[in-house]
């Protein structure tokens, strides 16, 4: 086999890294938080575009990202791909339909090819198993952008929202109500990393993978944090100092769509749940969201959402991301 590619970028972080990003478990506390400062730093210099640290801070300099969309997008495909040219890179964005992959390719032989041209690829897909397939023949980073089971980038943005309302992490009450779907996994496991207190209540029929549960729940023995899982919105939401949901009936999830939204509906988000969480709880939503299903016009446009700003959170979270794995894997 020939050799890989050299690499002799020294890393932006001095901690080791596992270059891939899947579930959000590959990195430690310590390097979730580095992530995290890196990412309001980031968040921060963006404002003076012109200043001298953000002309340095070109990680992605010369360098090339495949953006793979199975699904289409709005906010993850135009947070990657403007956040890797403020990095200096070159995003290539491949749609559905655009790459042999479609047609019978494997996810080995695409991964290593890929591996020749870019320096990290990104996907956005239906299956887990094709991010973790692509993984593990690649010789670039590997992101989930977003997976059936997993969205560990929006996990990274809601933690950065959080972090600048409460001013910490650890022992802030975070309540999830809906689905038990890939945005309740990742906020439980990288949430648990975090130290975070959550609750997640959904219906019995759409609980999130127990699995997942028991993950996130060890993870918290190490950094003090909890997870419990129920059926009770209201007991969730009790004292919280943010309250999130998402919306009911996701991609593939059409058919049965009315029977989700009858089953969903005790988990609505409007002012009578919120009125039970703390007196500067705010409210969270991943977007897009569906006003009067999931969450009611009052709180999705009212003062307490911090929707937008958990929206932008994504370019300076990934931007981060892309800095600590790129960086890594050149070193």
């Amino acid at each position: 086999m020939p050799p890989s590619r050299a690499r002799c970028r020294r890393p932006l972080y001095a901690l080791a890294v596992t270059r891939h990003f899947l579930t959000g478990e590959e990195l430690e506390r310590d390097e979730l938080s580095l992530l995290l400062d890196r990412a309001a730093r980031l968040k921060m210099q963006r404002s003076d575009r012109a200043g001298e640290e953000q002309r340095a801070a070109l990680a992605l300099a010369g360098r090339s990202v495949a953006l793979v969309f199975e699904h289409p997008s709005t906010r993850t495909r135009i947070s990657f791909e403007v956040g890797i040219r403020e990095l200096g890179g070159n995003a290539i964005v491949l749609r559905e339909g655009e790459m042999q992959l479609s047609r019978g390719e494997s996810p080995h032989d695409t991964a290593l090819v890929l591996s020749r041209y870019v320096d990290a690829i990104a996907i956005r897909t239906g299956a887990h198993s094709l991010a973790e397939e692509l993984a593990a023949s690649a010789e670039v980073p590997v992101i989930n952008m977003l997976t059936a089971s997993h969205h560990p980038c929006q996990a990274l943005a809601d933690l950065l929202t959080l972090s600048e309302r409460f001013g910490k992490l650890a022992g802030v009450r975070l309540a999830y109500v809906g689905d038990g779907n890939n945005v309740a996994h990742s906020l439980m496991l990288l949430g648990a990393r975090a130290g975070l207190d959550l609750a997640v209540a959904t219906p019995a029929e759409l609980a999130p993978d127990q699995a997942i549960v028991a993950r996130a729940q060890a993870a918290c023995r190490a950094t003090g944090g909890s997870v419990v899982v129920g059926t009770d919105a209201a007991a969730a939401a009790s004292g919280a100092h943010a309250l999130y949901t998402d919306v009911w009936v996701s991609m593939g999830d059409e058919e049965g769509a009315d029977a989700r939204r009858g089953l969903l509906r005790p988990f609505r988000i409007d002012d009578e749940l919120m009125s039970r969480t703390s007196p500067d709880a705010i409210a969270l939503h991943c977007l897009p969201a569906h006003p009067g299903e999931e969450i009611s016009e009052s709180v999705l446009y009212g003062e307490q959402s911090a929707v937008w700003d958990q929206a932008e959170n994504r370019l300076h979270a990934q931007k981060a991301l892309l800095e600590m794995l790129v960086e890594a894997s050149a070193s």
